[in-house]
C-alpha cells in the first residue's frame, strides 16, 4: 500500500523507518528538508507538499506536534481531504484535540474517507524499534483494515472505540504520567532535605507498592539531573496538559489536581526548559525548595 506520512520528527521518523521495513511504498513531507533528505536515505519518496500526488496514495499518516497543524493539513485551504479518493484512510497519529478530532472523522467520513485517531505512547524510542503503544478511535471496520499498518509500527494496539476515544485515552496518560512525575520529584526532593539518598528512595519505591513505569523512565533523569536526555519533550508535555484541561472543562470534570500540575510545567516553559525532558518539572520544585536533590 501507499502511505504518505506528513511529519517526520522523532516520532514520525521511526514509524517511516518500520512502515519501509514491512514494505510499504512511502512518501514522506516535512517542513525541514534535512528531514526529508534522512527518510529519503531511508528509502522513501520526498514530496514538496503535503497535497503532492494523493491520487494513488492509500493511507496518509500524520504526525505531527499540534491541534492547528492537524487541521490545517487536513481541511485547510490546501488540506489533504480535499484531495484524497473515496475509500482511503487518514490515520492521525498525533495528540491532539477531542473535539477537533470528532470534527476532522465527520468531514472525512462525508468525503467517503476513514478517519482513525491513534495517538501513540512509548516515545521517540518506542518509534524507532517498532514498539509502540497505539490506542484507536474511529470505526472498528477501519480498525480492522489498518491493523498490519499498525503492528509494523507497534506491539501494544487497542481498538478504544468511536472517534475521539484514541485521543482521550491518550491525553488521560499523559496526565497521569505528568502527575506521577511531579510527584516522583517532590518526594524525592523532601527525602534529600531530610537526609535521605533519592536514589536509595527510587530503590525501594521500585520493589514496592509505588512502583511505576514513569519511575523507572523518567525516574533517572531525576536522581541523576539528566534532563537534557530527552525521552519526552517537556514542550510536548505541557502542550497534552493544556489538551487535557480543554477536555475537563468541555465535559465538567472536577480536576484539581491538574491545576497544580498544569501550573509548575507552565513554569518550567517560561523559564525555558521546553527542549529539556518532561523531567525538568523537577528544576522547578527544586528552586522552590532551595535544594538539589543530586549533590555534587
Amino acid at each position: 500500500m501507499n502511505v504518505r506520512v506528513v511529519g517526520c520528527g522523532a516520532m514520525g521518523a521511526g514509524m517511516v523507518k518500520n512502515l519501509l521495513k514491512s514494505n510499504y511504498v512511502v512518501s514522506t513531507y516535512d517542513p525541514d528538508t534535512t528531514k526529508l533528505r534522512e527518510m529519503e536515505q531511508l528509502g522513501a519518496t520526498p514530496v514538496p507538499t503535503a497535497n503532492s500526488e494523493l491520487k494513488d496514495i492509500d493511507i496518509v499518516l500524520l504526525s505531527l506536534p499540534s491541534s492547528s497543524l492537524v487541521r490545517e493539513t487536513i481541511i485547510g485551504e490546501n488540506g489533504v481531504l480535499h484531495h484524497l479518493r473515496e475509500g482511503t484512510y487518514i490515520l492521525d497519529m498525533s495528540t491532539t484535540d477531542v473535539e477537533l478530532t470528532r470534527q476532522l472523522a465527520q468531514h472525512a467520513k462525508e468525503k467517503g474517507v476513514f478517519f482513525l485517531d491513534c495517538p501513540v505512547s512509548n516515545g521517540p524510542a518506542g518509534a524507532e524499534s517498532g514498539t509502540l503503544t497505539i490506542m484507536v478511535g474511529g470505526e472498528e471496520e477501519a480498525f480492522d483494515q489498518m491493523l498490519p499498518l499498525f503492528e509494523a509500527i507497534g506491539k501494544e494496539i487497542r481498538y478504544i472505540g468511536p472517534s475521539g476515544s484514541g485521543q482521550v485515552v491518550k491525553l488521560c496518560n499523559n496526565m497521569m504520567v505528568a502527575g506521577i512525575t511531579t510527584l516522583l520529584s517532590e518526594t524525592f526532593l523532601t527525602g534529600a532535605k531530610n537526609g535521605v539518598d533519592p536514589k536509595k528512595i527510587a530503590e525501594v519505591m521500585s520493589i514496592g507498592s509505588a512502583q511505576t513505569k514513569v519511575l523507572s523512565v523518567f525516574g533517572p533523569n531525576l536522581l541523576e539531573d539528566t534532563h537534557d536526555d530527552v525521552k519526552f519533550f517537556l514542550n510536548h508535555m505541557a502542550k497534552d496538559i493544556d489538551l487535557y484541561m480543554e477536555m475537563t472543562k468541555r465535559s465538567d470534570t472536577p480536576s484539581r489536581l491538574r491545576s497544580i500540575i498544569h501550573q509548575l510545567y507552565k513554569t518550567a516553559k517560561r523559564q525555558g526548559m521546553g527542549q529539556l525532558d518532561t523531567s525538568a518539572v523537577g528544576l522547578v520544585l527544586e528552586q522552590m525548595g532551595n535544594y538539589k536533590m543530586k549533590k555534587e
